[in-house]
């Protein structure tokens, strides 16, 4: 779940009576760094559980390797809006298809860019 306002993604199971942090601040402090988000938006998780996070006011995809609370930008520039094909402004969400190459909606830009597994 993107948990917009507290500026972290958490996982909630069903059955579950709470959460569990997967990025992000548990106090829900915005930043950033590798660890931190900022308003993020939307989440992927692939096939071998890791995370792809939307980080819309900084800008960048986050990738979260399965168990990490380290993130890396794998799309755009941390805090730095573009309009070239290097940079996002304002990603809004994403998606993974089949082959784990990955489509952001990059929504001041209006746009929707690809981004080709490596």
């Amino acid at each position: 779940i993107a948990n917009y306002y507290c500026h972290n993604i958490v996982r909630w199971v069903i059955g579950a009576t709470s959460w569990t942090l997967v990025a992000g601040d548990i106090n829900g402090m915005s930043g950033n760094s590798s660890t931190m988000l900022f308003y993020p938006l939307d989440v992927e998780v692939d096939f071998m559980g890791n995370v792809y996070v939307a980080d819309t006011s900084n800008h960048r995809i986050q990738l979260f390797q399965a168990g990490s609370r380290n993130g890396t930008t794998i799309a755009g520039v941390t805090g730095i809006s573009g309009t070239d094909p290097y940079h996002l402004n304002y990603p809004f969400s994403l998606k993974l298809d089949s082959q784990l190459n990955l489509y952001v909606t990059d929504w001041y830009n209006h746009r929707i860019q690809k981004f080709l597994h490596q």
